[in-house]
């Protein structure tokens, strides 16, 4: 029976005498909630009521859980074996922090078991050491002996800590209300020293990002312990550090998934492990290129691809400081066969060599939408040139087996004339639903329909061919006399004009059919000549009786385009309308849009090709 399996008062246990009391418990989950995310672009996580028929307590489900709720597996009323946890007390309230959990399916899910009341203890967890029971691979555990010598070296002034490491926490654990801890972690970024200035005076600071298996935070040191610790920390190295202060994140400069951050004081000690081995890397969660139309902008996020093209060091001036940064624009593609600029910044532009087609990863890349999606490297983010992860690896295979030959669309170029706004894809009757270009707000959209009627009594209109400040005028002209048409703008006659598309097309998706205006840019890529010939061709088909023209017009109907389209209420005769104009183009690219489908068919967790047909 379940309930024979439950480690009934387990919970009272670990808070009063200690994890050695209960190392592995087996407990049943009772409730899940969702955390409120503090950022956009964060993970979800999780909160987790415990319950060992005698007592419940909240727990909180260490970032790398998740999955385990959003796949299904951890459940209301699962059992579940706690492999690595950590109990805290948060405001006098006990809780604990899960960073490995073992979910007993066979026993499926049940109803409540018992009746649990919430534990209350008399005496604080933190008031008894806490012994290093979370294994971890050996990443968690006592660091060794007492005659260990650490390696590395603290802040100057200050004496070693115990070696023994009695308090040794998960980063998952750490909060303001924590005391006496050590916590063991990877340094995976270590940024610039940079000097700053205000009305108190000067000083300088530089931050690290640092991993252990259960979460990342972010480490800030300033002044003259700046100087004690630039040197000594590395990136890659593990570390045993203690007697920070932890405070809230600053979120607008940092990028990873944690409310807090350190500051490191006069007391605060960092020692390199002797064991580097069994630490995690860095830990990424890749967003598609091809799928950074769907990401909003000023999000952080981590991507990987190929080098398709390395930019020159630039020099700008920054807008508040007035001082020079340098900067360097890579190009990056992925198996979407999208491409995106990323402008890394700082000594990582002076120093970058890495040669084109390399698999490079970054974490900690701000989306921007100027010029169509856009990435920048943050001062907190990193970059690895091919990594050993599996992702690097797939990607590598993909594009030496078919990449290489690949026609990319590029992110800049499907921003069009749009001025780099998201591309929101609708269909046409949700354009119809939600009326949009009724109001006083133009709408933009993107419309991905087929042709099937173009007007052809009127597409085109003569046109001035005369340069205007360095654009051509475009204006109307008027045949006065044969051979001399005139442009009242310019006040010039022309022998002949340039004829350009101003043309009509009724397009149709799924769900409806819609009139769309297209200029010349836009009739050309749908006529497939300019305008110039097709009207050449139409007043030979006059002349000759023939049908050459028509037969054009038909040639051009029954494809299938991706329209950027915006919608403006207008008055033509005095009559208010919805016109829909196309300010851009797209032939369709059949690959990228079966990328962007794998892509769409992942946010529904489809797990099996059973689940997509209906039987």
């Amino acid at each position: 029976m379940a309930e024979a399996a439950i480690s009934q008062g387990s919970l009272r246990a670990i808070f009063e005498r200690g994890i050695e009391a209960a190392p592995s418990p087996v407990m049943q989950c009772v409730q899940i909630k969702p955390m409120d995310s503090k950022t956009g672009g964060e993970a979800q996580r999780y909160r987790v009521v415990l319950s060992d028929i005698q007592n419940f307590i909240q727990t909180m489900l260490a970032a790398p859980l998740a999955p385990l709720v959003t796949e299904g597996t951890l459940k209301k009323g699962s059992i579940v074996r706690l492999k690595q946890f950590q109990p805290q007390a948060v405001k006098g309230r006990q809780i604990l922090i899960l960073v490995d959990v073992e979910v007993l399916e066979e026993y499926g899910e049940l109803e409540k078991l018992g009746m649990p009341v919430q534990l209350e203890t008399t005496e604080p967890v933190d008031q008894k050491p806490q012994p290093a029971a979370i294994s971890g691979n050996n990443f968690y555990g006592n660091q060794g002996n007492g005659n260990t010598k650490p390696q590395g070296r603290s802040l100057p002034s200050h004496p070693q800590p115990n070696s023994e490491h009695a308090s040794l926490y998960p980063i998952e654990a750490l909060s303001p209300y924590a005391h006496k801890w050590t916590i063991k972690a990877r340094c995976t970024q270590k940024g610039e020293m940079k000097t700053w200035q205000n009305k108190n005076g000067m000083g300088k600071l530089f931050s690290v990002n640092l991993l252990d298996e259960s979460s990342e935070i972010r480490g800030t040191a300033f002044k003259e312990i700046a100087d004690d610790l630039y040197d000594v920390f590395q990136v890659g190295t593990v570390y045993y550090i203690s007697n920070c202060k932890v405070v809230f994140a600053k979120k607008q400069f940092s990028n990873l998934p944690n409310d807090y951050e350190l500051h490191f004081e006069r007391d605060s000690t960092v020692e390199k492990t002797e064991d580097q081995e069994g630490a995690p890397k860095v830990r990424y969660n890749f967003t598609k290129i091809g799928s950074l139309d769907a990401v909003e902008k000023d999000s952080t996020i981590d991507t990987v691809g190929v080098l398709k093209n390395v930019g020159d060091v630039e020099e700008i001036i920054g807008k508040n400081s007035n001082k020079p940064f340098s900067k360097r624009e890579l190009t990056l593609a992925d198996d979407t066969l999208t491409s995106v600029r990323l402008t890394i910044w700082g000594n990582s532009a002076m120093t970058f060599d890495a040669p084109l087609e390399s698999v490079i990863a970054f974490k900690g890349v701000k989306v921007s939408d100027f010029g169509g999606r856009s990435l920048s490297l943050l001062s907190s983010g990193s970059m690895d040139v091919d990594p050993d992860i599996d992702e690097a690896h797939k990607l590598k295979g993909w594009y030496d087996a078919e990449g290489r030959q690949g026609n990319y669309t590029s992110h800049a170029g499907l921003a069009g004339n749009t001025g780099g706004r998201k591309q929101e894809y609708k269909t046409v009757q949700q354009v119809k639903d939600e009326e949009a270009g009724l109001g006083e707000e133009t709408v933009y959209f993107n419309l991905k329909a087929s042709i099937v009627y173009v007007k052809q009594d009127t597409f085109a209109y003569p046109a001035c061919s005369n340069d205007v400040d360095g654009r051509t005028c475009n204006r109307k002209v008027v045949e006065d006399n044969p051979g001399e048409w005139r442009c009242e703008r310019c006040s010039i006659a022309h022998p002949r004009p340039v004829y350009r598309y101003i043309m009509s097309a009724n397009v149709s998706d799924y769900t409806g059919q819609l009139w769309l205006s297209l200029f010349d840019k836009e009739g050309t890529v749908v006529m497939n000549m300019t305008a110039d010939q097709l009207t050449e061709m139409k007043a030979s088909d006059e002349d000759q009786g023939t049908t050459v023209s028509h037969d054009a017009f038909l040639e051009a109907t029954c494809k299938t385009y991706d329209f950027r389209v915006r919608a403006k209420m207008e008055t033509f005769q005095d009559t208010p309308r919805v016109r829909y104009q196309v300010q851009f183009i797209n032939q369709l690219d059949f690959k990228r849009e079966c990328a962007r489908l794998i892509e769409t068919l992942k946010k529904y967790d489809i797990k099996s090709e059973d689940s997509l047909f209906v039987h």
